[in-house]
């Protein structure tokens, strides 16, 4: 196995680029990694209450080793945090105990506590450096690396937010193994990603050794996350502020956000569930525009059911209606003078973005998913 996967954010970023450190038992060594980057004797920690539980005092007993002394913050569990109410009383509590623009920031947890604690970096002072120790599978592959920050509105998901890039991330593998299997199965939704956008080598390996990575195997997880964040490196590298290339890393995320929407983020669908459901959905809506075959659709459906994600809005257990569905998609950041744009596959490893999909297209495609499962 290796020991280690590093993965740079430099090039086209400039001073604002940063390593992606990918290995197992990274937190007993996180103190090391983080005093090169502070003068100051303390940090602020953003968690929540269950990584909080689990893995806290390994992350705090390497920080004091180093003589750094953590000021910690504990939310709530679930992305009901990502709200104005808990980051309004954040940002007040540590603004209260004082901070200064050598301030760092340490954002524990999933991509929940990313999100949160990156708006709060971004915010304070007007921008503080901030580390991403990312703890699910969905955070190391995605949320963690290229900077978006961002909380929600009762309007949809992440429409309040930064582009705001870490100072380090640090991807203990290590600690994947206290996930639940349905974390598990969600964050692995946004590896086959990769592979259905730009690699259909990596999605083919996938097919063959995706079960290997849900299990947790070593070697398999390191290659995963490992090709993920490379993918995920190189789109951002090209395009940081999401003006074009970038913006094929949201394929399956506009139907993904509007089921998750609907929920109220209330944990009855994952935003991997939504993103493997979206996926598919947007497969079926480039055949109803010529631009993907059936053969490719049923090939993605089949792997994703093998892992055991859902591929129709009918396993999701929610009161989902069409116009609702629309609505919420509308409201979508991606909508430019009142069109939608959404990220369509042309075939596996390939994708663009489609300014001129029908509403009506979008509703049968909506229509025939709610009721038949795949």
């Amino acid at each position: 196995m290796k020991n280690s996967v590093a993965v740079n954010l430099d090039d086209r970023l400039d001073d604002r680029s940063y390593t992606i450190e990918i290995a197992p038992d990274l937190l007993q060594k996180a103190g090391s990694y983080i005093k090169p980057l502070t003068q100051l004797d303390y940090v602020i920690i953003i968690t929540d209450c269950v990584v909080g539980n689990l893995h806290l005092k390994t992350l705090t007993a390497s920080l004091e080793k180093e003589g750094i002394s953590p000021r910690i913050h504990i939310v709530q569990n679930g992305e009901h945090s990502k709200s104005l109410g808990t980051y309004n009383a954040l940002v007040e509590d540590i603004l209260e105990q004082g901070i200064e623009r050598d301030s760092l920031i340490i954002a524990f947890g999933g991509g929940v506590i990313g999100d949160l604690a990156g708006f709060v970096s971004a915010s304070l002072l007007r921008g503080l450096r901030f580390v991403q120790i990312p703890t699910t599978i969905l955070s190391q592959v995605d949320s963690s690396v290229g900077g978006k920050t961002g909380i929600n509105s009762a309007s949809g998901k992440n429409l309040i937010g930064a582009f705001h890039q870490p100072v380090l991330v640090l991807s203990d593998i290590s600690v994947l193994k206290t996930l639940p299997q349905r974390e598990v199965l969600a964050g692995y939704a946004e590896i086959v990603k990769y592979g259905l956008i730009q690699d259909k080598d990596f999605f083919e390996w996938l097919e063959s050794n995706g079960k290997d990575v849900i299990a947790l195997n070593e070697d398999a997880l390191m290659h995963a996350i490992g090709v993920s964040c490379q993918t995920k490196a190189g789109i951002v590298k090209e395009d940081e502020k999401e003006n074009g290339k970038r913006a094929l890393l949201n394929l399956g995320h506009t139907y993904g956000h509007a089921m998750e929407s609907v929920g109220g983020y209330d944990g009855r669908i994952l935003h991997g569930e939504g993103v493997s459901v979206g996926m598919v959905l947007a497969y079926k809506t480039a055949q109803i525009m010529d631009t993907a075959t059936g053969q490719d659709t049923m090939r993605v459906i089949k792997h994703l059911k093998s892992i055991g994600l859902p591929t129709c809005p009918s396993e999701i257990d929610l009161p989902f209606e069409i116009g609702d569905l629309m609505m919420r998609m509308y409201k979508d950041k991606k909508v430019s003078g009142g069109r939608l744009t959404l990220i369509l596959p042309t075939n596996i490893g390939d994708a663009y973005a489609a300014k001129d999909v029908r509403g009506a297209d979008i509703e049968s495609v909506w229509c025939s998913k709610l009721t038949d499962k795949v």
